[in-house]
């Protein structure tokens, strides 16, 4: 993987995504490619009892390139990138050992499901988790529109993905989302004392609990997940997404059309 790095600390796996070329770990085809790569790995770990994930940089990762998403505006490559998004998230979900995700800054789109369906999430006190799908022309997929909902409730849910309001550490925290927030240079360090103390439990105990509670989070999926993709592909081809994307390139507000 060129995106994400791999290290081994006794039986926990750290994860590191520091791309090279984007200091925000914003996600192009490349990262894209190696999160897939990086949870079917992990489905097949069979001496680490944990894993951390973290973000080298700014972000943890900030949500989709701007400049990878004109390259995605064809029927065949929104289907591959369809395919490829639904397999990282059910790849992810079929991770047995449990999963700490250290936000050492903040977490968009794809970056935030991702860190909201790992299992413990440690917080930086500067870090949001932040939908912005809807705010670029996009239904919010990526399996945020099936997490967020579970986490949060509808109405709270609703609120957050359609008018991309971040989530920030100090909410989560009384939320129950984060298991803990410090300051960001603490993240790597409090991440793994989470990870120790998961790995040091009885591994089959561990690891059967988590599936047992991921059995829930699969039938929220089952819901609403496919749909939320499925939405996503007209989405990808609108005039309202082309409009979005040229908003934010130029820091202002966009002007949606509804075609």
């Amino acid at each position: 993987m060129e995106t994400i790095g791999i290290e081994r600390r006794g039986d926990v796996v750290v994860a590191t995504i520091d791309h090279p070329g984007s200091d925000v770990n914003a996600v192009d085809a490349a990262l894209h490619h190696d999160l897939g790569e990086l949870f079917r790995m992990l489905k097949r770990e069979d001496t680490g009892r944990a894993a951390v994930l973290m973000g080298a940089g700014k972000a943890f990762s900030a949500g989709g390139d701007m400049e990878w998403f004109p390259s995605l505006r064809s029927t065949d490559a929104a289907h591959r990138l369809r395919r490829e998004g639904r397999q990282i998230v059910w790849d992810l979900l079929d991770v047995e050992i449990p999963i700490v995700c250290g936000l050492n800054g903040s977490a968009a789109g794809l970056g935030a499901s991702v860190a909201l369906l790992c299992d413990v999430v440690v917080m930086s006190d500067r870090a949001v988790i932040v939908d912005p799908h809807v705010s670029v022309g996009l239904v919010a997929g990526d399996g945020g529109s099936a997490i967020w909902p579970l986490l949060l409730g509808p109405l709270a849910a609703k609120r957050h993905l359609l008018l991309a309001e971040p989530l920030t550490a100090e909410a989560a925290l009384t939320a129950g989302v984060a298991a803990e927030v410090c300051p960001a240079a603490d993240v790597p360090e409090r991440s793994m004392v989470w990870a120790r103390r998961l790995a040091d439990g009885a591994p089959m105990a561990v690891q059967g609990t988590k599936q047992a509670i991921n059995a829930q989070v699969r039938q929220a999926l089952l819901t609403s997940f496919d749909l939320s993709t499925a939405l996503e592909i007209p989405c990808m081809l609108s005039a309202d997404h082309v409009e979005g994307i040229a908003a934010f390139a130029e820091r202002r507000q966009p002007k949606f059309e509804g075609r």
